[in-house]
């Protein structure tokens, strides 16, 4: 009898062992979590302790460090225990089923990061913007970071961030932070069918989610704080909605796609328990239903050909979330005659395996394209004054060596 069947391995094995594989450690650790939370919990669960639990108590902890430090006078201490926790109610909320708990540890989550970024110089602005179409009136929520006065340039640019199915706004504020440190504001965004715009705001994903960002720039153009242009940096599956956006509404000055692709219900077919993932999303309960309405989801040529902005589209080789082909399709049809292609042979999934690198190359791009256009695009089109904007036919295509981007 081999080792296996005399000593099955637990049910709550496979679970744990899921998760940490859609969770690694330069993933966690890449997108804020600490370095030794991401140990302690690993330790935990391979205890027993489900995910849920084990980084919720790593969340309580940290809060309880941010309480201390805020109390004792030491507010870059607490601000930086209170990003901790959150951090960690992020990462315990995400293999949970829309529920009570998930609920709950969101709020636990937006709680710590809003104490963190009222200690933000200036402090981050919690927005909820209104949104209606033909199936749903609700309200889409994100987190507004202006950059420090002293990084401020003649005019302040803004970038849209947000996720996919799963990995939300919350998970990209480190790299928010290079683009702050450039002189360029993000709003941090949950759209239709992610996070707190789904859990609280009664918004999921339906076919006309363009109006719901355009809605969004809406409320950013209004803003007097916000004099430059609009970009737009979706991961995951967001990248696919990133460049939707960037075809559909000429107000986006620049559009970077990480780890994208023109068909986000690729996934499903190499890993249909992911269906847990898009119902939800879609706000579709069966799961028949709910793959049928993700296929619906596609870019093609005629879309892309309205893809003519500055476009940044990065990819790992070995990404089989979404295929590097078909990412390579959206950078190949986009009609942007500025537009860059970077592929790490050794990527995974988003690059987190390369995250500084990553968001080095992603910021100074924002930077070099939305500093240098000399005014917004309206609604109605393209802005005509482009004097500044880089030479229009800038294509690069480049292959990283093994170690990165060199």
């Amino acid at each position: 009898m081999s080792d296996t069947q005399d000593n099955p391995e637990p049910p709550w094995k496979a679970a744990a062992e899921a998760h940490k594989r859609a969770m690694p450690l330069q993933r966690l650790t890449g997108n804020g979590m600490d370095y030794a939370d991401v140990v302690a919990l690993y330790a935990a669960v391979d205890d027993g302790v489900e995910w849920q639990d084990a980084a919720e108590r790593l969340g309580r902890v940290n809060l309880d460090r941010a309480n201390e430090a805020a109390a004792a006078g030491h507010d870059i201490t607490a601000r930086s225990w209170w990003l901790a926790a959150s951090a960690c109610f992020r990462v315990a909320q995400v293999v949970l089923e829309d529920g009570d708990r998930k609920r709950d540890l969101f709020t636990d989550m937006m709680n710590a990061y809003g104490a963190a970024g009222a200690l933000n110089e200036p402090p981050v602005e919690h927005w909820h913007i209104a949104h209606h179409d033909d199936r749903q009136d609700g309200q889409l929520g994100g987190w507004l970071t202006l950059p420090a006065s002293g990084t401020v340039a003649r005019t302040v640019p803004v970038v849209v961030i947000f996720g996919g199915f799963d990995g939300w706004r919350e998970e990209y504020h480190v790299g928010a932070t290079y683009l702050h440190q450039r002189g360029v504001a993000t709003l941090l965004l949950d759209g239709p069918g992610q996070g707190e715009s789904r859990l609280f705001g009664g918004l999921v994903l339906t076919p006309d989610f363009t109006s719901a960002f355009a809605a969004v720039l809406d409320r950013l153009q209004s803003d007097p704080r916000l004099t430059g242009p609009i970009g737009i940096w979706g991961n995951s599956m967001g990248g696919f909605l990133a460049a939707a956006v960037a075809a559909a509404d000429p107000r986006i000055a620049a559009c970077c796609v990480n780890g994208g692709t023109v068909r986000p219900a690729e996934i499903l077919q190499r890993y249909p328990r992911f269906t847990a993932k898009v119902r939800p999303l879609l706000g579709i309960d069966e799961d028949a239903a709910a793959v049928s309405a993700m296929e619906t989801y596609t870019l093609g040529a005629d879309t892309l050909n309205d893809l003519r902005c500055p476009l940044l589209v990065l990819h790992g080789t070995p990404d089989q979330v979404f295929l590097v082909a078909n990412a390579r399709a959206l950078y190949d049809q986009a009609a942007s005659t500025d537009k860059t292609w970077r592929e790490w042979p050794d990527g995974d999934h988003c690059i987190y395996n390369h995250s500084h690198e990553k968001h080095t190359l992603v910021a100074d791009w924002f930077a070099d394209r939305l500093h240098t256009t000399s005014h917004a695009p309206t609604a109605e089109g393209h802005a005509d004054d482009l004097a500044g904007q880089p030479n229009p036919d800038h294509s690069t295509d480049e292959h990283a060596p093994a170690g990165g981007t060199r």
